[in-house]
């Protein structure tokens, strides 16, 4: 089956006001998602007029700055020139997870709702603390189902035979392939104790019983 992929890029307005520059350190990374990577440089213009020193990256993704739940090399390679984050997108998912990676404070601005925030640190210890709690859980049970998803770019087949075969020598491991997964499907298989995912990582944060493999290598 051959699939398009079609990119949807936010067409509205930048309220560029509403990012409350004055709250920001002097040494900026932006970082956004693919839906606002076209702003980025009016943004830039925008803050550089406010005494800021703005630094644009490209990583692995397609645009400069681009990051994204499973790839932040674009924050990572910038992370010791900078102060603190911009991340120009909607949710907590990769304002928090550039947060965690770096060590770095992360600002946060949605253009869609204008809501201009920071993430904070119980945020972080939180995260950290459900993590520490999935880490004890992978390591007790014995009964592992690892997933692969088959969509385009989050495929890890080979990451996770990878996996299975080193963790063969102390659990039971099996391998799950899907499209899209719905988390209900996953009882269908009461024997499996714990998962493992290989797939997009927000997957993990939708249930106590999983974690993505990056966490356990």
């Amino acid at each position: 089956m051959k699939t398009l992929f079609i990119e949807s890029k936010y067409t509205g307005k930048i309220e560029l006001n509403k990012i409350k520059a004055d709250k920001l350190p002097k040494n900026i990374g932006l970082t956004a998602t693919v839906q606002f990577v076209d702003h980025l440089e009016t943004i830039k213009d925008y803050l550089i007029k406010k005494n800021k020193k703005i630094s644009i990256t490209k990583g692995n993704p397609k645009y400069p700055s681009q990051i994204l739940g499973c790839d932040l090399s674009a924050g990572e390679k910038i992370k010791k020139q900078v102060d603190a984050f911009l991340y120009i997108g909607d949710g907590k998912f990769h304002p928090l997870g550039l947060a965690i990676k770096t060590n770095k404070e992360v600002f946060c601005f949605n253009p869609i709702s204008n809501n201009f925030s920071k993430i904070k640190k119980e945020e972080i210890n939180n995260y950290k603390k459900i993590l520490k709690i999935k880490k004890i859980k992978f390591l007790s049970y014995e009964t592992i189902g690892i997933l692969v998803s088959t969509k385009p770019g989050q495929n890890k087949l080979n990451k996770a035979l990878e996996l299975k075969k080193k963790l063969e020598k102390n659990k039971n491991c099996y391998i799950f392939v899907f499209d899209t997964l719905n988390l209900i499907d996953l009882e269908n298989f009461p024997f499996i104790e714990f998962w493992v995912n290989t797939a997009c990582p927000r997957i993990e944060e939708d249930s106590r019983n999983i974690i993505n493999y990056a966490d356990i290598e």
